[in-house]
């Protein structure tokens, strides 16, 4: 028997593959065209409806591959919050990171999903941003 926050977990789960396979062009199915995505990956993508395309367009462009494994699924409600080991190598570009440094990483991950009407809604994310800073050799942002 299904329930909703089984539902939820296959929906998340499925998100992280589609993501870790690059299938751009399936995003839709999981995320809805209004997400809002809270997590500023780097330096501050947008946090307004549907940017979260984009941001993960970016992603996918400046690591190549970005591998996202799903080390756990906690689903309450509408709500889904996911453990994960994110891996990857720093081959391509991004507006808002320093140029390629074709080093590799792997950082654990917590993100956390709304979903309404079988879709991701929101997103939140923290991430272990400090250790993927050293293990590509990034200088630490500075404010202005």
């Amino acid at each position: 028997m299904t329930t909703i926050a089984s539902d939820n977990k296959r929906v998340v789960a499925e998100f992280f593959e589609a993501v870790s396979e690059r299938r751009l062009d399936d995003l839709p199915t999981y995320l809805a065209a209004h997400v809002i995505d809270h997590n500023k990956i780097i330096h501050g993508e947008a946090d307004e409806p549907g940017a979260a395309f984009d941001g993960i367009r970016r992603q996918l462009a400046a690591f190549d591959p970005l591998l996202v494994h799903v080390d756990e699924l906690i689903a309450e409600g509408d709500r889904v919050v996911a453990r994960v080991t994110q891996r990857g190598k720093h081959g391509g570009t991004h507006p808002r990171m320093p140029e390629p440094t074709g080093r590799d990483f792997e950082v654990e991950a917590i993100w956390i999903f709304t979903l309404a009407e079988g879709r991701i809604a929101e997103i939140r994310a923290v991430s272990d941003r400090l250790g993927l800073f050293l293990q590509l050799g990034w200088d630490w942002p500075q404010t202005d």
